[in-house]
């Protein structure tokens, strides 16, 4: 209960079972005196401990270690785990050194790395046969080709690297940009390819072709880039797909026609120049720079022929070929991984 201090300031007199001795300390506090101070002093009143601060524990811990890490090693932890994603994903990464540091700069080494990552693809349409080649975008077996290589397709089969073959399936084609993407079926494990930056290509780059050409899978070409930023115009008609794997793909340059007539339809596009040796069969397939980043997508090369009795015969590689560069068909992808086909 609370105490209450009466008017005249005297307290309320306590009850005691000891006797009461009159006068001394004990009268004086009877009569409204102070009481007497304690024995001893009380303690000063502590200020209270700072709270000690609690060590986080499990996944609390774990990933404050993470932020301090990301804020010490700042951009090398974002491509660390750039890099784990790319791989668990099985998609290809973009710009990177594919060939090891011992072969860098030698078509060998790119060959080596690069060529698990093209395949060859024959299509079977209304008009016969063709052949041509691709580009393994993810370890599933989704694919990058030219859509003249499978356009109007009715079977596809595609052979890989280590001679296995596969049947696929398109997944989306752009007539637009001659670009197609077709998925195999029941594949897992391949070596998807690097994608680089066709950006930084320039004049005199060394490059290396690899593909499918006359059906022989594979095969392996180098040169340079000619040239840049070259107004190629191919059809976008199915009717003007090649009828077997001899017949060049039409195309048109600087007003002129190559290959054949390119019909009605058709549509130009922006293409890397090289001279590497590319034949029928090499479209679709990949252009690559010497650390082994895909920079183009083979899609047309010059076969002037000549009349033999009426007939004519093709003369083969001049050393002029086009590719789509690599950044065109990245921008692509989105759209013909959602199954548009246009």
């Amino acid at each position: 209960m609370t105490e209450t201090f009466r008017p005249s300031g005297e307290y309320p007199q306590q009850q005691s079972s000891a006797p009461v001795h009159h006068g001394g300390t004990q009268g004086a506090y009877a009569h409204g005196a102070y009481p007497p101070p304690p024995a001893f002093a009380p303690e000063a009143p502590q200020p209270p401990a700072p709270e000690r601060r609690r060590r986080a524990k499990g996944p609390v811990a774990l990933l404050a270690a993470v932020a301090i890490a990301a804020a010490a090693v700042g951009g090398g932890t974002a491509y660390a785990v750039q890099t784990l994603t790319d791989r668990d994903s099985g998609t290809s990464a973009t710009s990177t050194d594919v060939v090891p540091t011992s072969q860098k700069g030698t078509v060998s080494g790119v060959a080596e790395a690069v060529s698990p990552s093209i395949v060859e693809i024959s299509a079977t349409t209304g008009q016969g046969k063709s052949t041509g080649s691709g580009v393994i975008t993810k370890s599933d077996g989704e694919i990058i080709t030219n859509n003249h290589v499978i356009a109007g397709a009715t079977s596809i089969k595609v052979r890989t690297n280590d001679g296995k073959t596969y049947d696929a399936e398109v997944v989306g084609t752009d007539s637009k940009k001659d670009l197609a993407l077709i998925q195999l079926k029941d594949a897992s494990g391949l070596k998807p390819a690097t994608l680089g930056n066709s950006d930084n290509v320039k004049v005199g780059d060394e490059a290396v072709a690899i593909g499918s050409p006359e059906g022989l899978t594979g095969t392996v070409t180098s040169g340079i880039i000619s040239a840049l930023d070259r107004d190629v115009t191919v059809s976008t008609d199915e009717g003007q797909q090649p009828q077997d794997p001899q017949g060049g793909w039409p195309f048109e340059f600087g007003g002129q026609q190559f290959n054949g007539d390119t019909g009605s339809s058709k549509t130009t596009y922006k293409a890397l120049q090289t001279d590497a040796s590319l034949n029928p069969g090499n479209s679709g397939g990949a252009l690559i720079d010497m650390n082994g980043n895909i920079i183009g997508i083979n899609s047309a090369m010059y076969s002037p022929s000549s009349s033999q009795g009426g007939e004519s015969a093709s003369s083969g590689s001049v050393g002029l070929g086009f590719a789509i560069p690599i950044n065109t068909v990245k921008d692509d992808l989105g759209k013909l991984r959602s199954g548009s086909k246009t």
